[in-house]
């Protein structure tokens, strides 16, 4: 019987952590996870389902073994061989943030959120540039995240950060979709502007050095 094949696309997250693993991580479990917060990515409805990172941080530790996130990370260079990171994607700010009404900003209060894209992309940039330094050559990242509406606006934050991974030097190894079947609806939203999000992104960066060349690509397009 032919091994079942790994597919890009899922409905399970923790099947897409195990299949990551799996392909890219010889089946070994993340080294450092830096957004571990109650570790739920390693839990199935409260049971163990993959095996707890080695280093673990949060911004705001939650959970006992959990370290408060700081930079610099406490790690030499070329030091750890694979990251886990889901950070929040959400972009909010306002009174109703802080308005003690459980049913508002659920989103928010689930996930956590940034005051602006800038903020976001300041986060997401200074991340990406600490993994590229503590991370091994060939070392891996995987970096959960997703598309986001703020102000009206769309930001494609996955073509984002694979483009912000790549000018850093990391390799784009591979990446994972899952779907959602259902979605949380902010109650703020009176008329819809663009396509709600129904899926994120498990990107898998790798670490090259030297980093790989691609001028060959950006030389065909220069002919286009």
């Amino acid at each position: 019987m032919n091994k079942e094949v790994i597919k890009s696309i899922g409905y399970d997250q923790h099947e897409i952590i195990k299949d990551i693993l799996s392909l890219h991580n010889n089946g070994l479990p993340f080294e450092l996870d830096t957004t571990f917060s109650t570790g739920n990515f390693y839990r199935k409805n409260g049971t163990p389902v993959i095996t707890e990172p080695i280093y673990k941080f949060d911004m705001y530790p939650q959970t006992d073994g959990v370290q408060k996130l700081i930079f610099p990370l406490p790690f030499h260079d070329n030091s750890i061989q694979s990251i886990m990171f889901d950070p929040p994607f959400v972009i909010s700010k306002g009174d109703s943030l802080n308005n003690g009404n459980s049913k508002s900003n659920i989103i928010n209060n689930r996930f956590g959120s940034y005051e602006s894209p800038l903020d976001l992309f300041i986060s997401y940039n200074t991340n990406l540039r600490e993994y590229y330094r503590i991370l091994k050559n060939d070392g891996i990242l995987v970096f959960k995240c997703q598309g986001t509406v703020s102000s009206g606006k769309n930001f494609f934050i996955p073509e984002w950060v694979m483009w912000r991974a790549y000018t850093i030097g990391f390799y784009p190894l591979d990446r994972f979709e899952l779907i959602a079947r259902s979605r949380l609806i902010s109650g703020k939203v009176k008329t819809q502007q663009h396509a709600r999000k129904y899926s994120s992104v498990f990107w898998v960066f790798k670490k090259c050095t030297p980093r790989v060349n691609y001028d060959q690509f950006e030389e065909i397009i220069d002919l286009l």
